[in-house]
């Protein structure tokens, strides 16, 4: 199901925002890839910081974006990459937009109050999964760990960023244990139903 959006997507129609979150491999980029994939945009907040690695010449790990990210939002202010987001996702032209990688409740609600239309979804697989796909693709991405220690560590920085509190407040929780057939056919039923429902709106 391709968005027919470019399509939909005028400038002068209300745009639905959808913030993707979760831990790292739970499926976030699985998530925005597919939506990608069928014509929707997306814009990926931790691009920003690491741009910001490039600029500073610093190795993009996990470890190094983790504290680069806490540096930013103490130099620039907690909103900084809310406030980039919301200017990229302003200038796109069209009616869905995804944001993949919402990480505090500071976000959540700059958001709301920036984007008439903002909603949240969560994306979930239990921590074992997790670790085995991050583990598996550690060689395609610099930023991925390669032990379980730093999962942990990881992890952990996440939940003090506020990722679970965000999760919590999710309007929907996507399960991803399965395999990626089973989440591709979520997604895909998840962005139908959003459709439909922009659909409805505008014909009533």
């Amino acid at each position: 199901m391709k968005n027919s959006d470019k399509g939909l997507g005028l400038k002068t129609k209300k745009q639905v925002v959808v913030g993707v979150t979760g831990l790292p491999g739970s499926g976030k980029s699985t998530f925005t890839s597919i939506a990608k994939s069928l014509g929707y945009p997306v814009v990926v907040m931790g691009d920003f910081i690491r741009l910001e690695a490039k600029k500073r010449g610093i190795k993009p790990t996990a470890e190094n974006l983790s504290k680069l990210m806490f540096k930013v939002r103490k130099e620039k202010g907690e909103d900084v990459l809310a406030k980039l987001t919301v200017k990229a996702v302003k200038k796109m032209d069209s009616s869905i937009v995804f944001i993949d990688g919402v990480r505090t409740l500071r976000e959540v609600e700059f958001f709301k109050r920036n984007l008439p239309d903002f909603r949240l979804i969560a994306i979930y697989a239990p921590e074992k999964i997790r670790f085995k796909r991050i583990f598996k693709r550690r060689k395609l991405r610099v930023d991925d760990v390669d032990s379980w220690e730093r999962f942990k560590k990881r992890d952990q920085n996440e939940l003090k960023i506020g990722v679970g509190e965000v999760m919590s407040k999710a309007n929907l929780t996507i399960k991803n244990s399965g395999s990626l057939k089973r989440f591709e056919a979520k997604v895909k039923k998840f962005l139908e139903e959003l459709n439909h429902e922009i659909l409805f709106k505008r014909s009533s």
